[in-house]
Formats: structure tokens, C-alpha cells, sequence
């Protein structure tokens, strides 16, 4: 049976960017089951896919794995011939403790500069916390960019799950205006040119629904 995964709005969702990407990127062929967020009918129809009531949800031999972590884990196990993570040692803990780092932290980020990906131009204020958080990012990117080798543009050369993890930070400052310096440039540019990307951004064109609390900086 093909994977399914189960994702919630493409305009809002971050945490289903996040997975979404990684299978489409990788080239694995799977369905897609989208579920619009903040509805009455959301709560009965996730129940139907995860105990936990939250997207995303992959559903992969007969196993529904929920998390954006614990899926790309079970990916990078279930696919090991993508590479999902670093083949070195060194880098492979190094991508892993990135990867992680957005998984748990960056909360001024996240609540001061919800995933929007309709819109531009937007103005938020920049309060020490959001700016703190801003400026790890751009040093994460930096040091990526200036420790990786001539094997590609990604974080770590190649496409992998820490590309993922960072991927709708990109879109974030792109809604927000946030300039980039030179140093942490080169993986948003590579992220913005993927064709699966673009995809991804012009279904959540066209999508009807407004989550009003994640319409912010107007």
C-alpha cells in the first residue's frame, strides 16, 4: 500500500509542510488526505487517524505515526536509500541536534509569526525574544553555509530532514519581510526553487479557508 499522509491546511499548517516536504522531495510516492483546521467536522475526522488530534499523520504499513519528528525518523529508516540524514557521523549529530532544536524551541518565532503562506508584506512587531530567535536562525543557516561542501545547496549539501524542520522559517520571513544576510542566503533560495515547494505554495493559493488567528501583522 501507498503511504498516506494526513495533513491539515497547506496555507497554515507548518508542522504538515514539514513531512509533506520531506516525502515529496524524496521522491516517495504517497496519497494525500487534507483536513481543514479550526472546523467542527476536524475533530471527528482526525480522531479517525491519530489519537492525538493533530497533524500530521503518516499512515505506513499498517502503522499511523504521528509528529513531524517521529515521521521523518520513520522515513529516513523505512526509505535508508535517501539519505535522509547525513551518512558522516559528526554531521549526522550535528543535523539531528538542528533538527530537534526547532522541533522543541523557537516559540516567539512561532507565535509571533504564524505560517501564512498567502500572504506578503506583512509587519510584525519585533519584541527581544522574536529578534533572539531570528538571530539563531540566521546563525544555524550561516554556519551551515559556510561549513557545507560544494555538494549541493541544502543545509547539509544534500536534500534531508533537517531542510524540512527549517522549511516553513523560510516562508515565514518571506510573509514577514525579514531580510536575509548574505551569510544565511543560500538554503532559502534553494528551499523558494524546488519545484515541490512551489507546489505546495500554489495549492495553498487556492485555498478558501481563513484561519483568522493565524492572520496576523495586517
Amino acid at each position: 500500500m501507498r503511504p498516506k499522509l494526513v495533513i491539515g491546511n497547506k496555507n497554515y499548517s507548518s508542522w504538515s509542510l514539514r513531512s509533506w516536504l520531506l516525502l515529496a522531495e524524496s521522491g516517495i510516492d504517497f496519497d494525500e488526505v487534507r483536513l481543514a483546521l479550526d472546523t467542527e467536522d476536524f475533530a471527528a475526522e482526525i480522531d479517525q487517524h491519530s489519537p492525538a488530534g493533530r497533524v500530521p499523520v503518516l499512515e505506513l504499513d499498517g502503522e499511523k505515526i504521528w509528529d513531524s519528528l517521529a515521521i521523518a525518523e520513520t522515513v529516513a529508516e523505512r526509505w535508508p536509500e535517501k539519505n535522509l540524514w547525513p551518512t558522516d557521523a559528526k554531521l549526522r549529530a550535528r543535523a539531528r541536534s538542528l533538527a530537534a532544536e526547532m522541533h522543541s524551541g523557537f516559540f516567539a518565532l512561532r507565535d509571533a509569526m504564524p505560517m501564512n503562506c498567502r500572504a506578503m508584506g506583512r509587519k510584525v512587531a519585533l519584541p527581544q525574544a522574536l529578534t533572539d530567535d531570528i538571530d539563531r536562525v540566521f546563525d544555524i543557516w550561516s554556519a551551515c553555509q559556510k561549513a557545507q561542501s560544494t555538494d549541493g545547496d541544502w543545509l547539509f549539501g544534500r536534500f534531508g530532514i533537517v531542510d524540512t524542520m527549517y522549511a516553513p522559517v523560510v516562508l515565514r520571513f518571506r510573509t514577514y519581510g525579514i531580510n536575509l544576510p548574505e551569510s544565511a542566503s543560500r538554503y532559502p533560495q534553494r528551499l523558494l526553487q524546488s519545484e515541490k515547494l512551489q507546489n505546495w505554495l500554489a495549492d495553498a493559493e487556492s485555498e478558501l479557508e481563513v484561519i483568522e488567528h493565524d492572520e496576523v501583522g495586517r
